[in-house]
């Protein structure tokens, strides 16, 4: 089946408390649009401060056709630039992850410095300018250490209002103080938004993550209450009891724990909210214990359970006492994404004496296979002609639903006000 209809027309009729239309998870028109409106004109999460830790340390981060360099200079400042040659534009660094002295583009050694400015290009004679011929800059944020890049112009201001609110949340877990233990990158075979609104609910985890429920209740995002057997009603009962203590612990040590929802309020859109693991109360592993020995910053109670932490459109987090995991999703294709996934520890945490990486990564490793499978499993549903939009769980999948909304609000934001004629296939 082929479509032939105006994106603004998709966007404008889209069924609130439903999946999207097809063409938004298989067009290559509407990914090419995803890429432009959404993925270089909002923060796009890419990286951590500690995949930068020493002067010197640089990684790459492809976002499209757009490829950014990630800097950090002898201040200890991280600076991202455009990694294209001012030259004749050819790449500057190849590799995703090196260490340089200065930036020097292999083709004919033009040379630049940690702020990007351009200190060496032979044979341009003695009237050319080396100060207009800098990199180019690209708009880069910490935000408790995480690294937050804006390919726009001019970038959405709220992240302001964003790290204001969230850095109280992220402080204790001194992120920047944190090294990476391991990383792995995972290509799904499905569209960036399938790879989101998956996150977004915990509807699928029992009948698919056996790892990920041993630590985390799926109770904490959702249920219709009167589907609930007395088992489940007794289980629930427990993550009650379990939440309160942990909230009235929390709160007596000073911890923010209480949700705060800026998902479809903001453009830069946000949430978080520590939640309580059950067993130990711990940690994110097989026996919800820490996996670390090291707990992270000045924390000295390793029962607190994991702060969740979402950013749209492309990322979630979760920080615990002894380590961090992070992802961050990045379309680069209509059916293929990747979510690179790092683990954090204390900097001094040391493997095999500290943390065992086996116990250490296991479940998410797990999870995030599992959600690989399930990803695709969609992405081959929506290619189907006999796909349609179904309804979401106003119990279970209300945060799909606010996924969905800011994507729509956004595209709209830019669509509607400029009419881009564009058709999806």
């Amino acid at each position: 089946m082929t479509l032939s209809i105006p994106v603004e027309d998709l966007v404008r009729r889209r069924l609130a408390g439903a999946s999207l239309e097809a063409p938004f998870y298989i067009s290559r028109a509407i990914y090419d649009l995803d890429v432009d409106l959404i993925f270089h004109r909002h923060w796009i999460f890419v990286a951590t401060g500690p995949d930068v830790p020493e002067p010197g340390d640089c990684m790459t981060v492809e976002v499209g056709k757009a490829s950014v360099l990630l800097l950090r200079g002898e201040d200890m400042q991280v600076r991202a630039f455009h990694n294209v040659c001012r030259h004749r534009g050819a790449r500057l660094i190849q590799d995703h992850k090196s260490t340089v002295g200065n930036v020097v583009c292999r083709y004919h050694q033009w040379t630049y410095g940690e702020t990007g400015d351009l200190l060496f290009a032979e044979h341009m004679g003695a009237d050319f300018d080396k100060s207009c011929h800098g990199l180019k800059p690209v708009h880069l944020r910490s935000v408790g250490g995480l690294l937050f890049i804006c390919l726009a112009d001019e970038p959405p201001a709220d992240i302001d209002r964003m790290e204001a609110q969230l850095t109280p949340y992220l402080a204790p877990h001194d992120l920047d103080n944190c090294k990476i233990a391991y990383s792995y990158d995972l290509i799904e075979p499905g569209n960036w938004k399938l790879t989101m609104e998956n996150n977004r609910e915990c509807y699928h985890c029992v009948g698919n993550h056996p790892e990920l429920t041993i630590p985390l209740q799926e109770y904490g995002f959702g249920f219709a209450p009167d589907e609930l057997d007395d088992f489940r009603k007794a289980d629930v009962e427990t993550y009650r009891e379990v939440l309160a203590d942990s909230y009235a612990r929390w709160a007596g040590m000073g911890l923010p724990s209480e949700e705060l929802d800026e998902l479809t309020t903001a453009v830069t859109g946000f949430r978080t909210q520590r939640l309580a693991l059950m067993g130990a109360g711990e940690s994110h592993t097989m026996d919800t214990r820490v996996a670390s020995q090291k707990l992270l910053g000045n924390l000295t109670d390793a029962r607190l359970g994991g702060l969740s932490v979402w950013t749209h459109p492309n990322s979630w987090h979760h920080f615990m006492s002894d380590h961090v995991v992070t992802f961050s999703v990045l379309p680069i294709g209509p059916d293929r994404t990747l979510l690179r996934t790092n683990w954090l520890v204390h900097k001094d945490a040391v493997a095999g004496r500290d943390y065992d990486l086996e116990n250490l990564t296991k479940v998410w490793l797990m999870t995030n296979q599992q959600d690989n499978d399930l990803v695709a499993m969609a992405h081959a549903g929506v290619e189907q002609p006999g796909y349609e939009p179904g309804p979401y769980s106003r119990f279970t999948e209300g945060f799909v639903e606010k996924f969905c909304e800011w994507y729509i609000d956004r595209l709209s934001a830019h669509l509607l006000a400029t009419p881009s004629q564009v058709a999806a296939e």
